[in-house]
């Protein structure tokens, strides 16, 4: 925990470090985006993410699902550092002394700021080995023509990368419901790979998500 005596010293109280009046920076006129700390932003279409979707997916064919997860997992580790860093900066403390609620509300405003929707985290199954993420309006979650899978393989590397860091254990991300396919959100599984690589064959068999949430902890 912040102590008393450290606010003071600083003379001020930390806040939301990620609120997008204060993190997001730059010169429009010269095409210059940075956050609060000096790094460099990249503002990336909507139609380039389509794009690259749509191309994978005639290149490469099915192998597309696994190139996209493997870049998320690249991704996931690399924010998962910068991430760390900018929280153990401002809050003047290691991860391991910060409480749990500025921990998740940071990674919350993080995910909003940076314009990839609204993140959720649900621990109510974690005594069963799973922690769940849900995420609203994701820009990388995409509607492929005669596709009857979720599609945020992006997404479950940078969740698998993160989390597996966190934790300091292998963990694996599983998507089981998608706003491609007209769900409300896009639901996450995480927890060990030998628990969830199964879920992959129930998704192909057309089962929802209840019944797999209730074959997994069975």
């Amino acid at each position: 925990m912040i102590s008393v005596a450290d606010l003071i010293k600083e003379n001020r109280i930390p806040a939301n470090f990620f609120d997008y009046n204060a993190y997001v920076k730059g010169d429009l006129e010269i095409g210059i985006l940075e956050n609060r700390r000096g790094d460099r932003l990249l503002a990336v279409p909507d139609t380039l993410i389509a794009s690259l979707y749509s191309g994978l997916a005639k290149e490469t064919g099915q192998a597309s699902r696994l190139v996209l997860f493997n870049c998320g997992k690249w991704w996931g580790k690399n924010f998962y550092t910068r991430f760390t860093e900018s929280l153990e900066e401002y809050y003047c403390q290691t991860l391991a002394e910060m409480d749990m609620i500025t921990f998740i509300q940071s990674l919350k405003e993080c995910w909003k700021t940076h314009g990839w929707g609204i993140f959720e985290f649900d621990p109510q199954y974690q005594a069963q080995g799973f922690i769940f993420v849900k995420t609203y309006n994701s820009p990388y979650v995409r509607k492929i023509e005669g596709n009857k899978l979720p599609t945020g393989y992006l997404e479950a590397g940078i969740l698998t990368s993160f989390f597996s860091r966190l934790t300091g254990r292998e963990l694996l991300a599983v998507q089981t419901t998608c706003e491609s396919l007209g769900a409300s959100n896009n639901t996450y599984i995480i927890g060990l790979p030998e628990r969830l690589q199964i879920v992959d064959s129930f998704l192909s068999d057309g089962l929802d998500h209840e019944t797999i949430l209730q074959k997994l902890l069975k």
